[in-house]
Protein backbone atom coordinates (compact mmCIF):
# COMPACT_ATOMS: atom_id res chain seq x y z
CA UNK A 1 0.00 0.00 0.00
CA UNK A 2 3.35 2.16 -0.32
CA UNK A 3 1.30 4.54 -2.73
CA UNK A 4 -1.59 4.71 -0.97
CA UNK A 5 0.55 5.69 1.62
CA UNK A 6 2.55 8.37 -0.20
CA UNK A 7 -0.34 9.69 -1.87
CA UNK A 8 -3.52 9.36 0.05
CA UNK A 9 -1.97 8.85 3.44
CA UNK A 10 -5.66 9.19 5.21
CA UNK A 11 -7.10 6.99 2.56
CA UNK A 12 -4.33 4.51 3.32
CA UNK A 13 -4.72 4.66 7.47
CA UNK A 14 -8.37 4.47 7.02
CA UNK A 15 -8.11 0.92 5.21
CA UNK A 16 -5.97 0.14 8.12
CA UNK A 17 -8.19 1.31 10.67
CA UNK A 18 -11.14 -0.60 9.31
CA UNK A 19 -9.14 -3.65 9.42
CA UNK A 20 -8.06 -3.47 12.70
CA UNK A 21 -11.53 -3.11 13.98
CA UNK A 22 -12.94 -6.05 12.19
CA UNK A 23 -9.72 -8.32 12.61
CA UNK A 24 -10.10 -8.66 16.05
CA UNK A 25 -11.29 -11.45 18.72
CA UNK A 26 -14.70 -10.38 18.66
CA UNK A 27 -17.91 -12.38 18.34
CA UNK A 28 -16.19 -14.75 15.57
CA UNK A 29 -12.87 -15.92 16.14
CA UNK A 30 -9.52 -15.08 14.12
CA UNK A 31 -9.77 -18.29 12.23
CA UNK A 32 -13.55 -18.09 10.93
CA UNK A 33 -12.68 -14.35 10.37
CA UNK A 34 -9.88 -15.52 8.00
CA UNK A 35 -11.69 -18.39 6.57
CA UNK A 36 -14.56 -16.18 5.69
CA UNK A 37 -11.74 -13.88 3.61
CA UNK A 38 -10.60 -16.56 1.95
CA UNK A 39 -13.76 -17.27 0.64
CA UNK A 40 -14.59 -13.73 -0.20
CA UNK A 41 -10.99 -13.16 -2.09
CA UNK A 42 -11.95 -16.42 -4.49
CA UNK A 43 -15.39 -14.55 -5.19
CA UNK A 44 -13.32 -11.20 -5.52
CA UNK A 45 -10.90 -13.41 -7.84
CA UNK A 46 -8.26 -11.70 -5.80
CA UNK A 47 -4.78 -13.82 -6.17
CA UNK A 48 -2.79 -12.28 -3.92
CA UNK A 49 -5.75 -11.82 -1.27
CA UNK A 50 -6.46 -15.60 -1.25
CA UNK A 51 -2.40 -16.27 -0.37
CA UNK A 52 -3.03 -13.63 2.65
CA UNK A 53 -5.89 -14.54 3.98
CA UNK A 54 -5.40 -18.66 3.98
CA UNK A 55 -1.69 -17.93 5.78
CA UNK A 56 -3.35 -15.83 8.37
CA UNK A 57 -5.98 -18.56 8.53
CA UNK A 58 -3.39 -21.09 8.73
CA UNK A 59 -1.40 -18.88 11.40
CA UNK A 60 -4.62 -19.22 13.51
CA UNK A 61 -5.55 -22.74 13.39
CA UNK A 62 -7.18 -23.52 10.30
CA UNK A 63 -6.36 -26.71 8.79
CA UNK A 64 -5.28 -27.39 5.21
CA UNK A 65 -8.90 -28.74 4.99
CA UNK A 66 -10.94 -26.21 6.27
CA UNK A 67 -9.17 -23.83 4.17
CA UNK A 68 -10.41 -25.93 1.34
CA UNK A 69 -13.67 -25.96 2.44
CA UNK A 70 -13.91 -22.35 2.54
CA UNK A 71 -12.78 -22.05 -1.21
CA UNK A 72 -15.37 -24.89 -1.88
CA UNK A 73 -18.21 -22.69 -0.39
CA UNK A 74 -17.32 -19.74 -2.65
CA UNK A 75 -17.32 -21.82 -5.60
CA UNK A 76 -20.65 -22.83 -4.85
CA UNK A 77 -21.73 -19.47 -4.54
CA UNK A 78 -20.06 -18.47 -7.93
CA UNK A 79 -21.82 -21.41 -9.73
CA UNK A 80 -25.37 -21.02 -7.76
CA UNK A 81 -25.25 -17.24 -8.15
CA UNK A 82 -25.23 -17.74 -12.24
CA UNK A 83 -27.95 -20.08 -12.31
CA UNK A 84 -31.09 -16.98 -12.43
CA UNK A 85 -29.51 -16.22 -15.55
CA UNK A 86 -30.61 -19.42 -17.04
CA UNK A 87 -34.60 -17.73 -16.24
CA UNK A 88 -33.87 -15.62 -19.06
CA UNK A 89 -34.55 -18.71 -21.58
CA UNK A 90 -37.80 -19.16 -20.25
CA UNK A 91 -39.23 -16.61 -22.85
CA UNK A 92 -37.15 -17.26 -25.45
CA UNK A 93 -37.79 -20.97 -24.89
CA UNK A 94 -41.48 -21.74 -24.12
CA UNK A 95 -42.55 -24.43 -25.85
CA UNK A 96 -43.66 -22.87 -28.77
CA UNK A 97 -41.84 -23.14 -32.47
Amino acid sequence: MTFLDDNLPEAAKAFGDMRSAIFRKNSLDMKVKELIAVASSVLMRCEKCVKIHSERAKENGATEEEIAEAIAVAMFIAGGSQLHWTDAYDDIFDGSD
